[in-house]
């Protein structure tokens, strides 16, 4: 398994994965305690012992708050024997004794960290936040006393230095091996080397605390409507859900909206109500912004300086050197150039669509300029007006058992395989459910969790990781445990989930993903799965995307939860024609944190900022018009403070330049293809990080991406 150890802390987001000096493969085997934990036996933590459940999945049932603690010291303990021992074996260093030994080092810590970080995501609570406070800082320790270990160091270089005795697969841990120790800080000395350590620290705690803000803002906020006229233009769907919000509230009788994006958004999208409408918007971009003991701003200023600092040490002119060096993109000013080719077309488009907004408010008599929590209310408006599509309409036939059987189906019909709901498996939370991966001989191939509905203990939006990834021993197959994560439309009395447009992308988005984890094929878990560069981990999961809006495709699985009807065919033909609709808001928005993300990153000195100068300096930099809020504010851009994608938020417009383009490749020949659905599985899917991506990618398309797919897609062109 991959070992999780933070530089900063996990991340959130979309694919959960980790920003590493480099990583650790371990085998799930049988962990036996050598001694016993004070305050816990070993016969009573599950953690210290072979897993007795079916594929070996986490036995939740068993796991208790007070194991994670003892596990984890021990975990530590275990892996620095192991460290220990590898360093002093007398043999010559080779691949197998070192490189592949390293890998296969820190099983328990592996094991415990991976369901740690699970439940901290999508179930947390006081006690797992108060393990997680003490924990982070031994974790930086542990790290950074690994990668800084100059006898281990040599044992890498010597093999590295001998590259060409090395099959592929071998090379590339190898290289990845040696180049997460320099980056990691392995050829330090002094007093950096003892800074550099202290910056790991701070910035672990720093990006911890600004996760847990996020979630106390996000729940501490809700619209209480007690007037019926204040809830005028909304669906019943979204009434009904409110008055069940306040309901669990124990406030009965009146309707509670909250910011997660279920509530929020048809709230943003129908409420005639305006002020109603700018004070949810406000509460949803001010998190972390209240100056409160939640406020983020002080922290994302200490983290950007910080970074600064330690790309600096390591000799580095900023962060976004450091990160990009092993991405697609290579260097900031790549990464500029292609973000500002899509800038300006999607500007000019935003502002034609504020035209059009601005339009029918002027028609309704209204004598107020469009703001930005008029967008979503107006957008709708001119949709229904200009292809006469109401959301609404759309979500009786997006039943979410449906949604995820129609993903299930193209997997099925594209690489053979099929998901058999198990109810024989332990669950980290009751409203999961199970799935068994087989191909149609029957084989195993991996175990599937979804969870997919918003509450307290769940963080905002959508994400994919695993609880074991697929690797080798011997000859034998390790299979992986992967897990969906979601906050999408909850039941509501006796109507079932049904989403909306964007949540059915986002399923099957995050679905891509989750194959990338299932169909992986590689030797080595350090290249297993999702671990490639963060601006080629999204082509799997965007291309999924596509697939969701196929006409053939759609046929299949939206069909009205009442009567079974397939979707009308004059409402696949509303939603073709609206594809292209409000993309010149969405990119902008989009790209306009990615900006504000390259800017922190490309700070070249630690001299000390203020947060929200800085952003508005970034965001009037670049010409963001005033009806438009940048995606993610500071205060709240968890992507990038406290997960994997600082330097790294462009990586989805990136990514959406090679899936435009590869899925122009079944349309060529066919959506379900099977030579080219074969191709994308050899190529990219089982591939994982052993070989350079765009050289991945160019044996599946046979030609590098062109740009110019994006902007067809988007409208921009």
């Amino acid at each position: 398994m991959t070992l999780l150890i933070f530089t900063e802390n996990l991340i959130i987001g979309d694919v959960l994965m980790r920003t590493l000096p480099f990583l650790f493969l371990v085998v799930l085997c049988c962990v036996t305690a050598s001694a016993q934990t004070p305050g816990t036996l070993v016969s009573d933590n599950p953690f210290y012992s072979e897993y007795k459940t079916p594929f070996q999945v986490p036995p939740f049932d068993l796991i208790k708050t007070e194991h994670f603690l003892p596990a984890y010291k021990k975990g530590m303990e275990d892996h620095k024997s192991e460290i220990d021992a590898l360093i002093n074996n007398p043999a010559q260093p080779t691949f197998d004794n070192t490189i592949f030994a390293l890998d296969n080092s820190g099983k328990l810590l592996d094991k415990v960290g991976r369901v740690f970080g699970a439940l901290r995501g999508a179930n947390t609570n006081d006690d797992i936040q108060k393990i997680a406070a003490e924990i982070t800082p031994l974790l930086a320790k542990h790290r950074d006393d690994i990668n800084l270990n100059e006898k281990l160091f040599q044992r890498v270089k010597i093999v590295y230095d001998q590259l060409d005795k090395l099959n592929a697969e071998q090379r590339k841990l190898t290289e990845e091996t040696y180049k997460g120790f320099v980056r990691g800080g392995a050829n330090l000395t002094g007093e950096p080397k003892e800074r550099f350590r202290k910056i790991n620290e701070e910035l672990s705690m720093l990006s911890l605390k600004f996760d847990e803000n996020i979630l106390k803002e996000t729940n501490a906020f809700k619209l209480v409507i007690e007037k019926k006229e204040d809830l005028a233009g909304l669906p019943q769907s979204s009434i009904e859900a409110a008055a069940e919000a306040a309901k669990k509230a124990g406030m009965e009788g009146k309707w509670v909206f909250t910011l997660h994006k279920p509530s929020m958004i048809p709230f943003l999208q129908y409420a005639n109500n305006r002020a109603l409408r700018e004070k949810i918007f406000k509460g949803y971009i001010n998190r972390g912004d209240n100056n409160n003991e939640f406020d983020n701003k002080e922290i994302v200023a200490k983290m950007a300086v910080l970074r600064v600092e330690r790309a600096n040490i390591l000799g580095y002119k900023t962060h976004a050197d450091f990160v990009l060096e092993r991405n697609m993109a290579k260097n900031p000013a790549a990464v500029y150039d292609f973000m500002n080719k899509v800038w300006k077309p999607a500007l000019k488009a935003a502002n034609k669509e504020i035209a059009e907004m601005q339009k029918i408010i002027n028609a309704e008599g209204g004598k107020f300029k469009l703001a930005p929590w008029d967008w979503w209310c107006y957008a709708e408006k001119v949709r229904k007006a200009k292809y006469d599509l109401d959301e609404n309409e759309l979500r009786p036939y997006f039943l979410l058992e449906n949604v995820r059987k129609g993903a299930f189906d193209v997997a099925t019909k594209l690489f053979g395989i099929q998901f058999i709901e198990r109810n024989d498996i332990p669950k980290y939370v009751d409203e999961a459910q199970v799935f068994e991966v087989k191909r149609k001989d029957g084989s195993h191939v991996g175990i599937f969790y979804t969870d997919y509905f918003p509450r307290p203990g769940k963080r905002a939006g959508a994400w994919m990781s695993s609880f074991r990834t697929q690797h080798r021993i011997g000859d034998s197959m390790v299979t992986p445990i992967i897990y969906n994560v979601g906050n999408f439309s909850r039941p509501v009395g006796d109507k079932p989930s049904l989403l909306s447009y964007e949540e059915v992308e986002t399923l099957f988005h995050e679905f891509g993903h989750g194959l990338h984890g299932l169909l992986s094929n590689v030797t080595y878990e350090g290249l297993a799965g999702t671990a490639v560069p963060r601006d080629f981990v999204e082509l799997p999961s965007q291309i999924m995307e596509h697939w969701a809006s196929e006409p053939e495709v759609l046929k299949s699985y939206a069909k009205h939860y009442k009567t079974g009807e397939p979707i009308p065919d004059a409402l696949i033909e509303k939603i073709q024609k609206s594809s292209k609709f409000n993309q010149g808001f969405i990119t902008v928005e989009y790209l306009s944190a990615a900006f504000l993300d390259m800017d922190y990153h490309t700070l070249t000195n630690t001299t000390p900022i203020v947060t929200n100068d800085f952003e508005k300096a970034s965001l009037d930099k670049i010409g963001l018009i005033p009806e438009i809020v940048v995606r993610y504010r500071s205060s709240y851009f968890a992507h990038i403070f406290s997960g994997g994608y600082s330097a790294g938020y462009y990586s989805y417009l990136w990514a959406e330049v090679l899936d435009s383009d590869a899925f122009e490749a079944f349309k060529e020949k066919g959506i379900f293809d099977q030579a080219t659905a074969q191709a994308f599985l050899k190529n990219i899917l089982e591939k994982g990080g052993t070989e350079d991506p765009m050289k991945l990618y160019k044996q599946f398309r046979g030609k590098e991406p062109s740009i110019d797919a994006l902007l067809r897609n988007r409208g921009l062109n």
